[in-house]
């Protein structure tokens, strides 16, 4: 029964932050509403005991992909608060409103049904679980693993320096 008022919880966020997402007029909250309908599937991953699945969806989408999209909103200007008017108080009342109840769903549902660690699991067979595929990706695969976030980080610092590189041309073109 928790599981199903879990899921149904978490799919009103889902769909409510891919209908923010498409309607907002403000790219900010355009971002912030993708951001929702991706933690609400990560919580339906965890709801099919996918774990890894779950923190991956984390980790890379909600974190570094919404990271990056959050640069570009604010590297292209469109964030600027004075733009929008001033913010109405019923609207932060609102939101309070909204994240503690959302706070609260989240430590009821987990609270009963959340396990940790393969102890839990008693002697069954644990190739899929996150130690093992960590002991796979830093002990196995550790050169490749480190190969590829050194590639990701001097692509992201040359994406950086490129957004703030003004070469002779823009000179000349500015005189």
């Amino acid at each position: 029964m928790a599981e199903a008022v879990t899921f149904g919880i978490f799919a009103i966020v889902a769909l409510a932050g891919a209908v923010t997402m498409l309607v907002a007029k403000n790219p900010v909250y355009s971002a912030v509403g993708l951001l929702s309908a991706m933690f609400a599937l990560a919580v339906m991953y965890i709801l099919l005991d996918a774990h890894l699945v779950a923190m991956v969806q984390v980790i890379i989408y909600a974190g570094a992909v919404m990271t990056l999209f959050l640069f570009v909103i604010m590297l292209i200007g469109v964030d600027n608060p004075n733009a929008y008017g001033p913010r109405p108080v019923s609207q932060s009342i609102v939101t309070w409103v909204v994240a503690g109840v959302f706070f609260a769903a989240i430590v009821l549902a987990g609270s009963g049904a959340w396990v940790t660690g393969s102890a839990a699991f008693g002697t069954a067979d644990l190739n899929g679980t996150i130690e093992n595929v960590a002991d796979e990706m830093f002990g196995t695969w550790t050169i490749v693993f480190l190969s590829t976030v050194m590639l990701l980080t001097i692509a992201a610092v040359g994406t950086i320096a490129l957004a703030y590189f003004t070469g002779a041309d823009d000179d000349e073109a500015a005189a």
